[in-house]
């Protein structure tokens, strides 16, 4: 008997009938597919994508060159060279990251005093060509210039979790 219904199941293609069925339960259910590039899906405040530099409100860079961001970087993609001021302060000179080394682990935004770096939210900088993906102090401003509005709120969600 059990011969007969394999046999019966071989024959009348019953795996391709419970694939098709279960396929017309969802024909018309509400589809949850996301359509890309016109809707967007909510990200986390803690979101971590493309890094920044930010200032003070007075304009002036918030990096006060203390290498800790560069010491805590286990892929090694963040360069710092730095130099004293006239008024005895240290500020950063170059400022580099390679994202092509970078693994977003987010431990340059810990470790730094003075939420000097951060990691915005953007996910969408994609290059052609990896010289695009290596980005200076002067990019690195620029994008927290951009994304400010974004950083302070984000940062002032993530304070309410802690």
């Amino acid at each position: 008997m059990n011969w007969i219904k394999r046999q019966l199941k071989t024959w009348l293609l019953w795996e391709l009938v419970l694939g098709l069925a279960l396929t017309g339960r969802y024909l018309f259910k509400k589809k949850i597919t996301i359509q890309y590039p016109e809707e967007r899906t909510p990200l986390s405040p803690r979101f971590r994508g493309l890094h920044a530099l930010r200032r003070y409100e007075s304009g002036e860079e918030r990096c006060i060159a203390c290498k800790l961001c560069e010491v805590t970087c286990p892929a090694l993609a963040i360069t710092i060279e730095s130099e004293e001021r006239d008024d005895g302060s240290r500020r950063t000179t170059r400022y580099d990251i390679d994202m092509t080394k970078c693994i977003f682990c987010g431990f340059c935004q810990e470790a730094c005093p003075v939420d000097a770096i951060v990691e915005t939210q953007e996910f969408e900088y994609a290059s052609e060509t990896r010289a695009a993906l290596y980005y200076t102090k002067d990019m690195l401003l620029d994008v927290g210039d951009r994304y400010e509005p974004q950083i302070a709120h984000n940062l002032a969600a993530d304070a309410r979790y802690q």
